[in-house]
């Protein structure tokens, strides 16, 4: 096995033992636990820090009140747990880049705005398509039980 080491010149293969990294390297490992916080704080600086999640939690609300009320199948919930979940996850990645894009200098903040805009529209590309499936399951569930 051979590994790549970053010189100053460039990358320099190096013979790897076959048995794995070295005990230093285990150490410098995160264990899960302390990955797994990291991953909480992060999701509670995105939604702390951003006042768009409240219209997404209180459109989950909704969604969620009304997939119980109509029965949805357990498909139909999985749909919907999905688009929540991609649009939320959407919103996250927004709030990443926008709290980014906070600490550039002001000459590459020039420079950076299309992404601000890009991300913003992959949360409504998310919040559209959500919105149709939603709208296919709860107008089949409403069919299926008027009929």
């Amino acid at each position: 096995m051979v590994a790549l080491s970053l010189t100053m010149d460039g990358y320099d293969s190096v013979p790897m033992a076959e048995e794995g990294p070295d005990p230093a390297e285990r150490q410098r490992r995160r264990p899960w636990r302390n990955k797994f916080r990291a991953a909480l704080r992060g999701l509670k600086l995105g939604i702390r820090g951003h006042s768009s999640f409240f219209v997404h939690f209180f459109v989950t609300a909704l969604v969620v009140v009304a997939a119980a009320s109509l029965r949805c199948s357990p498909e139909q919930w999985c749909l919907l747990l999905l688009c929540i979940g991609g649009v939320l996850t959407a919103e996250l990645f927004n709030s990443a880049l926008e709290t980014l894009f906070r600490g550039l200098d002001e000459s590459v903040r020039q420079r950076a705005w299309p992404c601000l805009d890009v991300a913003a529209g992959a949360v409504l590309l998310a919040s559209a398509i959500a919105a149709v499936v939603g709208a296919t399951v709860f107008v089949q569930r409403l069919l299926q039980m008027l009929s």
